[in-house]
This record gives structure tokens, sequence and C-alpha cells, in this order.
């Protein structure tokens, strides 16, 4: 399905294809697209018939480059996990991904059934991790073969850390580097060496300082309490105007 929308600020035209892998009884129809500032939405219809339980992995791509790479400027209905229904809704946002672009524009959605290659384990949303401490990172695999991709996103988008051609042997020595800085929402993503469509996110998560703030701060409190303890009174005896006695603590 193709349709054809004008929008003369930013985009000249723009020419919108939905595609859906292995498509039995399933189907992905554009609804319509609106123009909300700088990001364009695309509303679009999901049917996988009397399978509503299933999960896709729906992507963006554009002809900037010849629809190789996913569009990652991208929220709501869209990525891995989504399930079908309609009147689904992803917001793409132009001028981060392209910057200031002025043409014709075509864009295509693509859809398959979503399997996930690795599975983790035991990692929760809103989890906490230390900078600069090793985190054993486990998973469950259909295929406990080949290699994979381990990047560390933060809360922008931006990608901090990277390991590549991880043996898929369902566990992973990760060490969270001290510069790091502290925040939440970040989160590992995994892809698949040989397949780069195949891509599984952690839950969100928070990085934290290995030490805390206020113990660092008590330390420095304590050695000028015990400074000024430790201050020795006057000789009476030499005629100095004495020092006061230090006041105990309570």
């Amino acid at each position: 399905m193709t349709k054809k929308f004008l929008h003369t600020a930013t985009i000249a035209a723009l020419f919108l294809c939905a595609i859906i892998a292995d498509a039995n009884a399933q189907t992905i129809d554009i609804d319509f697209i609106e123009f909300a500032g700088r990001n364009i939405v695309v509303h679009y219809n999901l049917d996988d018939g009397a399978n509503s339980t299933r999960q896709f992995l729906v992507q963006l791509y554009s002809s900037q480059d010849n629809f190789t790479t996913p569009l990652t400027r991208v929220s709501g209905d869209y990525g891995s996990e989504v399930t079908a229904g309609f009147d689904k809704k992803m917001v793409w946002d132009v001028t981060q991904e392209l910057g200031a672009y002025s043409g014709t524009l075509s864009l295509e959605i693509r859809g398959r059934v979503y399997v996930p290659f690795v599975k983790l384990k035991d990692f929760k949303e809103g989890q906490e991790f230390k900078r600069g401490k090793n985190y054993p990172l486990n998973w469950t695999s259909g295929n406990l073969s080949g290699q994979l991709n381990i990047e560390l996103f933060n809360e922008a988008g931006e990608r901090i850390w990277g390991e590549n051609n991880v043996a898929n042997v369902g566990k992973f020595d990760w060490y969270l580097e001290g510069n790091v800085k502290k925040g939440s929402n970040y989160r590992l993503k995994f892809t698949n060496a040989k397949d780069r469509n195949d891509v599984v996110y952690s839950p969100g998560f928070t990085v934290k300082r290995k030490i805390p703030l206020f113990v660092k701060a008590g330390g420095v409190l304590a050695i000028a309490a015990v400074v000024k303890f430790v201050m020795p009174a006057s000789d009476k005896s030499s005629g100095a105007t004495p020092y006061p006695d230090p006041v105990s603590p309570k």
C-alpha cells in the first residue's frame, strides 16, 4: 500500500509502504500520517487474525540510506514486542535523525513475527548498577551458537559502550566502566552478529556511583571533628591567654 503526502515546509513529497514478512494472514495497513512540529506521526493497523497474542518486530526505514538501516529516532508502537491491533502509532523525529532535510523522501514499514534470539534472565526494570563493578549477564537462547554484539545506550539513545562478536553461550561478564555518567533509563542492546534485524533490549536501569556521595562527605567531616578534638590546651602557667576547653561532642 502506497500513499503520497505533501508537506512543503520540510519534505516535498513523502511515500509510505508497508511490508510484513511471512505474511500468513498478517497485514499492516497504513491508515494516515500527520506532521507534528518536527515529527512525522504514522498511524497504522496491524492485523494478525486469530493470533492476537503474538508479538512483532516493527521497524521504519527511509530512502535517505536506500532503506538499509532502521531509523532510530522513533517512539511509540515501534521496535520489538509490538502486539497486533488497530490505530497503532509511531512517532519519528526527523530533525534528530536527519537534521535539516528538504526534498523527496520515502518511508517503509517492515514487520515480522518477533521471536527473540536471546532472552535475558534476572534482569528487572529499574534495576541499579554501580560504576566500576562487574556484573554477570545471563540469557537463554534457542540456538546457543554464533556471536552477538552487546552495546550500552543512555536515555538519549547515545551509544556509550560496546563489545562486538561475543560468543552466544548464555553468559557474559560485563564491566560497567567508571566514567559512565550516573542516570536512569540506560539500556543494553543485544544484536545478532549475523542478522542485524535480530535485536533485544534490556529493561531500563539506573547507573549509580560506586561509593555514595554522602559517604565521602561523612569521611571528611569525621576527620575535621578529630582534628578539633585533639587540639592541645595552652599551658596556663606560662601566663598566655588560655584556649577555651573544647566542647565535648554530644
